[in-house]
Order: structure tokens, then sequence, then C-alpha cells
């Protein structure tokens, strides 16, 4: 449409700037955009958008440049108040730029500088950051429903992006027309702050004529077309633009993704489907036939049984619903139920996949190197790519081994980015904190990590640099001794020598002035898991294992006392304890042997392992330590050897004779039976099997409901064949559970020569060869 200067009410008139309202992302109005500047060939191009941004306009018209991008403001102050302004390929704005770009036609963006969105808040318009201005009334949904749709998408697509005009400007004439009429029924009806934005589009409109005269093209949400086109004052509009507040603030592009262009993300002027649209917008002849296309190339990678007949039919259903609905050509909804019907067989869930994929898409937009950056984001970007580690929209697994220099390398970056706060990685789940020299991580690039980077950029000008400050200050900041052992073992992985010191010295403080057990039980996993990360990757981690030491020695002096006279659920968090325990201290005596026995006296190696071994004996036969604590520090020393099978179960008998409570009994069998293992101890002890049956046919029946829930949960644990041999076995009665010495066709014992056989392939398949 041409909008004049005269008031609004004069709309007809051919004279005064082209004004073109669009829908944020639409691709109708995209073609309708282009078609329209090709007509008109205005001097001179205005953008919705912040007006710092005109000095990086340029950087769109680079080859290497490929949206969906977006600008970034952020306040140099304070990174963490940012806002976007996001760009898809079908996105008119984008289209305009492009094409004033293309044909050297000066372009402008005319929206409120971000200095003054920043300042006054952080979180324009949707409450994400994205700066859309979304207005309070939405105006497509009035539209569509004085249309009488329910769907305002669907009303869009019929109206707008369905349809093709000969005359390119009568779409935006039709909006212009409807969005003065909303605008003076509601007596304005959008959001506070668009009488500002509006008042400074104007005296940028007013500054274009100036220097271009009137032809100058507005690309800008429909909803402002109105207010463009009323007269008004310089004063009136200066007057409203007067006291705002100025922040500091620094902009650049930024890669984007279609995820994040969807509504369904929390973007206040997302639409439903991103990835639908771009194929409308690149495939306008045809788009029926070319989707379905793409969808059955998608399903068939998913190992779907897709033919071309299935795409045939697909699409001859698809136009019969949109014959049947009375739509002007099939829209979205008419694909998906093709889709459904057809090549998914009336199944949602390859649909999903559909969805996901292909309707709100993936794809991930690219920046050239030359757009500004903080020096944090400059040595990420190098990094990144010397690692050959390519951001990308779509989460994708990464599997590491440490022996590797690059893949070294990669976990060292992973883990200072998490340090800072920027989680492009995770760690997947069930490799994460093993020790092992392999690691698993979850990658996923998302647009708002870009905000992380910058307010990390406080920290220092490289990742290294920045993630030691970052450490460093979090180790004196920490409230808890567990905070500190958590990053001390995270400053491990991450490579961070320099910030070692820093940390060490806090947590030798924290852990001389903590004297709650618990709290050292707790801490002391976290080292001794870093000490093994530490082995793994060449790291010097003597201090560290003096530290650890030293909690070791005071977790077992102080263990036995504090202990006694617990709860049954503070029993049963001591006994979690104790089986996290028991393998931090066995990566600790490998850390920390102490010195060598002396064979004469027939002693065995000293330090912590022997130390934790004389704890748990100790807990094992005091009787007053909880059933549960004194039950699991039996099975330990079972498992490892320092108890004989006599020895457990003269335990067993104690602890399950006719005189102990039959509570304090079930959580004893519950902490020795209970957990991995503890139904096979069973099934190849008859001693240890009869004398619990025999405890638990003499459970009174009054105790015997009190004791249920928790020898239910000890037993349902187990396999269901463990079970069912159980089962057998005490079905046989006591005088018959005891299991024959050899499996008939088996030796009695096993041949250690024969077995020793499998060792090479073992280490060939676990690596420890290699590794050694």
């Amino acid at each position: 449409m041409t909008a004049p200067a005269a008031p609004a009410d004069s709309g007809t008139r051919t004279s005064g700037p082209l004004l073109l309202g669009i829908r944020h992302h639409g691709p109708g109005s995209a073609r309708g955009v282009a078609a329209a500047l090709d007509a008109a060939r205005p001097d001179a191009v205005l953008i919705e958008g912040p007006a710092e941004a005109d000095a990086l306009a340029a950087l769109a018209a680079d080859p290497r440049t490929v949206p969906p991008v977006a600008l970034l403001a952020h306040a140099v102050d304070d990174p963490g108040r940012a806002a976007f302004w996001p760009f898809a390929a079908f996105s008119p704005e984008w289209t305009a730029l492009r094409w004033a770009l293309d044909r050297d036609v000066p372009v402008r963006f005319v929206d409120l500088p971000a200095a003054h969105t920043l300042a006054a808040d952080p979180t324009w318009g949707d409450g994400e950051g994205e700066a859309d201005g979304t207005p309070r009334t939405d105006p497509l949904a009035e539209l569509a429903r004085a249309a009488g749709h329910q769907d305002p998408e669907q009303w869009w697509e019929d109206v707008v992006e369905l349809r093709g005009d000969a005359d390119p400007l009568a779409p935006f004439a039709a909006l212009a027309e409807a969005m003065t009429a909303l605008r003076e029924r509601d007596g304005h009806g959008g959001h506070p702050r668009d009488l500002v934005r509006e008042a400074h589009m104007r005296l940028r409109l007013r500054a274009a004529r100036k220097e271009f005269g009137d032809a100058v093209a507005v690309v800008c949400g429909a909803w402002h077309v109105p207010a463009l086109a009323r007269r008004t004052t310089v004063a009136a509009d200066r007057a409203l633009l007067k006291g705002l507040p100025r922040a500091k603030v620094a902009l650049t592009w930024v890669p984007w993704t279609h995820r994040r262009l969807a509504r369904r993300s929390g973007y206040g002027a997302g639409i439903e489907s991103p990835g639908w649209y771009g194929h409308l917008f690149t495939a306008p002849d045809r788009p029926v036939e070319r989707w379905m296309t793409k969808v059955a190339g998608l399903l068939r990678e998913a190992d779907h049984p897709v033919s071309s007949a299935h795409v045939i039919e697909a699409v001859r259903l698809a136009e019969a619903l949109a014959a049947l609905r009375g739509r002007p050509r099939p829209g979205l909804p008419e694909t998906t139920d093709a889709v459904r019907a057809v090549l998914c067989e009336g199944s949602d869930v390859p649909l999903a996949l559909v969805r996901d994929r292909l309707v709100v898409g993936d794809a991930l937009g690219e920046v050239p190197p030359t757009a500004p950056a903080v020096p944090l984001q400059r040595d990420l970007d190098r990094l990144r790519r010397s690692l050959r580690l390519r951001p990308e929209a779509d989460e994708r697994a990464l599997d590491l081994d440490l022996r590797g220099t690059t893949d070294a390398a990669r976990s060292r970056l992973l883990h200072r980015l998490r340090l800072l706060g920027v989680d492009w990685g995770a760690p997947a789940p069930g490799r994460a904190g093993t020790g092992t020299f392999r690691e698993s991580w979850l990658l996923r690039w998302r647009p708002e990590l870009h905000v992380r980077v910058a307010e990390a950029g406080v920290w220092g000008t490289t990742v290294e640099a920045a993630a030691t400050a970052r450490a460093a200050s979090r180790a004196l900041a920490a409230d808890t001794l567990g905070e500190i052992t958590a990053l001390a073992e995270r400053c491990l992985l991450a490579g961070l020598a320099d910030a070692l010191p820093t940390v060490l010295g806090a947590l030798a403080d924290r852990a001389a002035l903590d004297t709650d057990v618990a709290h050292l039980a707790d801490a002391l996993p976290a080292l001794a898991r870093a000490l093994r990360y530490g082995d793994v990757r060449g790291t010097d981690t003597a201090a560290l294992a003096g530290v650890a030491t030293g909690l070791a020695d005071r977790v077992c002096v102080g263990l036995p006392p504090a202990c006694a006279g617990l709860d049954p659920d503070a029993a049963a968090a001591m006994r979690d304890r104790l089986d996290a325990l028991h393998p931090a201290i066995a990566l600790l005596q490998e850390a920390a042997p102490g010195p060598a026995p002396d064979p004469s006296a027939g002693g065995e190696p000293a330090g912590p392992a022997a130390r934790w071994a004389g704890v748990l004996r100790r807990l094992a036969e005091t009787e007053r330590t909880p059933g549960a604590v004194r039950g699991r520090a039996a099975r330990i020393l079972l498992d490892e050897g320092r108890l004989t099978d006599d020895e457990a179960a003269r335990l067993m008998g104690l602890a399950l004779s006719p005189g102990a409570p039959p509570a304090s009994a079930a959580a004893w069998v519950d902490g020795f039976v209970g957990g991995t293992g503890g139904g096979l101890l069973l099934v190849h002890d008859a001693r240890l099997l009869a004398l619990l049956d025999r405890w638990l046919s003499g459970v009174p029946a009054e105790a015997f409901t009190d004791v249920l829930p928790l020898l239910r949960r000890t037993f349902g644990a187990y396999e269901p064949g463990v079970r069912r041999t159980l089962g057998e076995l005490a079905a046989r009665g006591p005088g018959t559970a005891r299991r024959p010495a050899a499996v008939p066709g088996f030796a009695a014992a096993p041949d250690e020569e024969r077995a020793a056989g499998v060792l090479p392939l073992l280490d060939l398949v676990l690596g420890t060869e290699a590794a050694a």
C-alpha cells in the first residue's frame, strides 16, 4: 500500500512513503514485500529493528551469512540484559534487507534503539529477551474471529500464504485498513511501549524523507502502519522519547534456529510451523508435492517403508481435504492429516518425527567471522574450529577417548564451558563420572548461549582464563564443603591447574572447620573421583591426594560414633553413604597407598583401605549401630574377602536372634542382602539362606506386617530368575536348602589356568593393556 504523510483517513492516496505492513516471519508477506519493492523501486528502505543495527546491515550480504540469524544486543556492563531480533529466510524484514543490499539501496533500522530497550527492561516484549513488541491485542485472532474463523493460523494461511494476487500491494492495503479499524475500536490496544517505539519510527521516517524524498519504503509490523501514517508533530514525538533511560550496548549477528522461532519455545512473535513456512517460501510451485517428497525422505531414513505410490496418494488426499474444507490450497492441517493417514499408516509416532524435524525444523544459521563479538566468543570460535566441533541445533552424541590429544582437548573445552555456565554439552547418562578414559556427551547449541558467552566475558578474554577465574571465585564463595569438592573435581576435568591451589586452599579451610561427619563423608567421593580423573588426564594431583587422605582419616575416626542412635531414615542415608564411600576409599588407596607392609609381619598394605576395613568391622560388630548400617558393613566386608563365610553366618545369626527386634532385624537383612548381588549371595550360600528362612518363619504375626514393606522392597529388587530360585530353595525346606558341592558336568573347582586364557582378549576389549 502507498500511505501518505497526511492523516490516516486519506489512505487511498498514492503519494508519500510506501508503508508495507507485514507479519513477522510470514512467507506470503515476504514474497509480497519483494514484489512491492520490485514494483516501487524506492530510493531507501526502512526496516523495523534496533536503530544501532545500521552499522551491521552490510554483514547480511556476506555470503557466509546464512539465515536464520538474529541481531543480538546486550548491555556492556551487564551482558545478561540482552534482546534478540530474529530473521529467517522467509522473514519479510530479511527479504527487504537483502533486496536493498543487493541493489546498493540505502537501508536503515528505525525501531527504538536497543540502548533504551535494555535500559528500560531487558525482557522487552515476551519475557524471553526477543524484542518482538507483541501487542496486547492479538490482531490476527481479532481479524480471524471477524471473518468467522476460530484458528488465526489457518485464517492467515488462507488469506495470505496460500493465495496468489496479481496485485502485490492488495494484501498490504487490506491489512492496513483492518489494523486501522482495530486500533480505532480499541483505543490503541497495543503494548504501552508501542507509542514510544512508533514515535521513534516516525522521527526516523521524517529524517529519511528529508534525505531521500518520498521514495522511501518502510517494512514494519502491520500493527504499526496506522501510527506511521498518522500525522503528528516533531515536538510531540520527541516529548514521548524525552527522559528515556540509556544503557551502553553492543550489537552483533548471531546464529538462530527454526526451533527458537517456534511459538512453543516462548518467543512472543513466534509461529507454529517455521519449517513449513520455510518450505512455502522456497517452493512456491507445487508446494504440496515437494513437501510430501520431503516427508517420504525423512521417513525412509527412519526405516519406515514409504513408496512413490504413498506420496502420490498423500498428495491426492491433501488436495481432496482442501476442497472439502473450502480452502484455496492444501495447508498444513490438510498435509498433516494426509501424512498421518497414508505415509504414517494412521500412527502418531512417525508423525511426531515429521512435526519435529520438518514442521518445526532444526535449521541453524551461520554468521561470518567478521561479525563483532566479545573476545571470549572469538577464543571459543577459534577453539571450536581447531577441535572440529560444529555447533548444531539438533542434539547429537559425542564419544571421546581421552587418550587422544584432540578428544582430551574437546573434553577440557566442554568442561570449561560448563563451569562458565555455557552448557553447549552435557555428560551423557550412564557414562559420566566413571573415571575411565572414555566420556560421552550430548551436544546442542542454542542461540541464547551467545548471551551466556557474553556474560562469561567478564571473567576473562579466553576460555581457559575465564574458567580459571570463575572457579576460583566460586571456591571462595562456596557455602558448603560439598560445593568445593565438586568444584575441585570439575577443575580437574577441565584441566584448570591454575585454579586448583585456590580451590584446594578453600577446601582445606572448609574441611578443617566442618565437624559434621556426614558432610565429610559426602565430600570424599568427589575428591576420590577427581584423583582418578587426574590420573587419566596426566594431571599432577599430589596436593589433592593429601587433602583427600586427611579427609578420609577424619571420616574413619568420626563415622562409628556418628552412626550410633540413628533413626530409620538417617540410618538409610548412612547406609547409602557407605556405598559411596567404599569405592571412593578404593580409588584413594590407588592414589595414596601408604607405606609398604612388612612381609615378615604378615601384615597387609597400610593406607586408607586398611583403616576403612577396620571401620567397617567395628560398624558390623557394634550393637548400637542401626541394623541397616551393620548389615551393609558386613556385606561390604564379605564381598571384599575380609569376612569369612563363618563370620558372616555368625553376624547374621546375632542380628536375627530371637531377642533382636523384628524391625531392626529386617533393616539388617535389607542392608546385608539388599542391592546388587544380594540375591545371588543367598542362592549360593545355603547357611545364610537357612538363617534368613528360620528368622522369617519365626517373626511374630503382630510384627510381620511392620517389617513386610521393607522386606518386599529388599526382595522385590531382585531379578525374576533370582526370586524364582530363592522360592524353589525355600520350598524344599530348611533341611534340603543346601546345594550340591558341584553341578553335574562341571568340575568341583575352577580351572584357573584355562580361565586365564581369556585375559588377553579381555584386555583388548576393555583397552586396559593400551591404557597401561
